[in-house]
C-alpha cells in the first residue's frame, strides 16, 4: 500500500518495469484462479461474472471496472485527489491485457479432480500475493481497487483494514447478485474466493520482506 505522495521518483524506468512485472504476475494469478474453477478472488469476482454475462473477456471487464474505480476516487476526493494516481489508467490496461494473455497461455492446462483444482487455485492465490508485493516495491501507484479504499479512508473515520474487508465483501455480494439475476445460478464465487480473501493478505506479509530486499538491490544498482 502506498500512502505517501511521491512525485519525484528515483529510478522511474526500473520502477515502471517492476510495476509491469507485478501486474503481470497478478494477472497470471487471476488466470490460474479462473482455470481452477473454484471461484476467483474478491477483487476479480465482479469482472469475471460480468465477463460471463456480457461475453467480453475478463481482461476487458477488469479494465472497465478499474477505470470506474479511478473515477470513483476522483468523485470522493475531488480537490484532494492526487493526480499522479491517474497512472492507474495505464496500469489497468496493462493488468487487463495481461489477464487475457495469461488465460491464453493457460488454456491447455487441464485438471482431472478436485485436488488438482485446489493446486491451481493455490498457485493463483500465491501469484496474486507475490504480484502485490512487487507492485508495492515499485512504489509508483496503488491498484485502482485499493485506491478506492484509501479514498474512503481519507474522508471517513475508518481503518484501512476494516474498509478493505467491507470493500471485498461488497464486491462478492455484487457478484452473487449479478450471477443470480443474469445467469440464474452462482458463478465465480466459491470456496476458492474465501481462500483468496483469507490467504492473499497473509502470503503478502510473508513475501513483502524478501521482495523489498530484492527491489532495494535493483533500485540501488
Amino acid at each position: 500500500m502506498i500512502k505517501n505522495k511521491q512525485h519525484k521518483i528515483n529510478h522511474p524506468i526500473k520502477r515502471l518495469i517492476l510495476l509491469c512485472i507485478g501486474l503481470s504476475v497478478m494477472a497470471f494469478g487471476v488466470a490460474f484462479s479462473i482455470k481452477a474453477a473454484l471461484g476467483t478472488s474478491p477483487i476479480s469476482s465482479v469482472p469475471y461474472v460480468t465477463s460471463v454475462i456480457s461475453g467480453l473477456s475478463v481482461g476487458t471487464t477488469t479494465i472497465i471496472m478499474n477505470f470506474l474505480f479511478v473515477l470513483i476516487q476522483i468523485v470522493i476526493l475531488r480537490k484532494r485527489y492526487d493526480w499522479f494516481q491517474l497512472l492507474q489508467f495505464p496500469s489497468a490496461i496493462v493488468f487487463g491485457t495481461m489477464i487475457d494473455v495469461a488465460e491464453k497461455v493457460l488454456q491447455n492446462v487441464l485438471f482431472y479432480n478436485y485436488f488438482q483444482q485446489w493446486i491451481l487455485c493455490a498457485i493463483g492465490i500465491f501469484l496474486v500475493a507475490l504480484g502485490i508485493s512487487i507492485e508495492v516495491v515499485a512504489g509508483l501507484v496503488t491498484t485502482a481497487g485499493e485506491g478506492v479504499v484509501l479514498a474512503i479512508c481519507k474522508v471517513a473515520p475508518v481503518k484501512f483494514s476494516n474498509m478493505k474487508v467491507l470493500f471485498d465483501i461488497t464486491l462478492v455480494c455484487i457478484s452473487v447478485l449479478l450471477s443470480f439475476i443474469f445467469l440464474w445460478h452462482l458463478d465465480g464465487v466459491r470456496e476458492g474466493t474465501l481462500a483468496a480473501a483469507v490467504c492473499v493478505g497473509l502470503i503478502t506479509k510473508l513475501t513483502n520482506k524478501p521482495i523489498k530486499m530484492l527491489g532495494d538491490i535493483l533500485l540501488k544498482s
